[in-house]
């Protein structure tokens, strides 16, 4: 099956040149990831089923124009958010060599203008207030705001991409937070929002 129709399955629409450098990012991911072991999808229809899993939450966030993704591992959710989404600008943190390595390459093999990779923990990364923060797989909820608070502010919008303990992460933060969690197959999308 090609990824236009997964993505079609899910109601994702993106124009042919978006879904070309998206083809092209799965064939180098899964090229890379014979030799390196980037990511625990092996196949080309594994990889696109974390692509579809990365861009679902185009259908319900408010676009950034400034996003960091906390340890963007193999790319998802954060070089394949870059890949959908060229006016914004997007630093991937990851502080794995053999990560970096793959996430710099594919960035100028597929000619993206708005990634700059940060081969960092997230704590290290300078930068003003990002719009949005997003992560999948990292840490908790409470831990990863606490981690970007240098680099976040009042207008900041965060998306964590979760598994089942989303519920008893909300409720080890402190506060009152504006959030949605949108739930699809195994995974919940933790939406927090700014209040403006």
């Amino acid at each position: 099956m090609e990824l236009s129709q997964y993505l079609d399955a899910e109601g994702i629409i993106l124009d042919d040149e978006i879904i070309g450098k998206l083809e092209g990012f799965a064939v180098l991911l899964h090229e890379w990831n014979q030799v390196h072991n980037l990511t625990g999808a092996r196949s080309v229809a594994a990889i696109y089923d974390n692509i579809v899993d990365s861009l679902y939450p185009l259908a319900f966030i408010k676009i950034p124009k400034t996003l960091l993704d906390v340890g963007t591992g193999a790319g998802f959710p954060g070089l394949v958010l870059a890949i959908a989404l060229p006016e914004t600008e997007v630093v991937l943190a990851e502080p794995l060599k053999k990560r970096v390595s793959f996430l710099k390459y594919a960035t100028m093999d597929l000619g993206l203008k708005n990634v700059k990779v940060e081969a960092k923990r997230v704590e290290s990364v300078e930068h003003e207030a990002f719009d949005m923060i997003s992560s999948r797989a990292v840490t908790n909820t409470k831990l990863l705001l606490d981690l970007t608070s240098r680099i976040s502010d009042e207008h900041t919008e965060y998306l964590f991409y979760k598994g089942s303990r989303v519920f008893d992460e909300i409720a080890q933060v402190e506060g009152q937070m504006s959030y949605d969690i949108i739930q699809k197959n195994q995974r919940n999308y933790l939406y927090i929002k700014n209040e403006t």
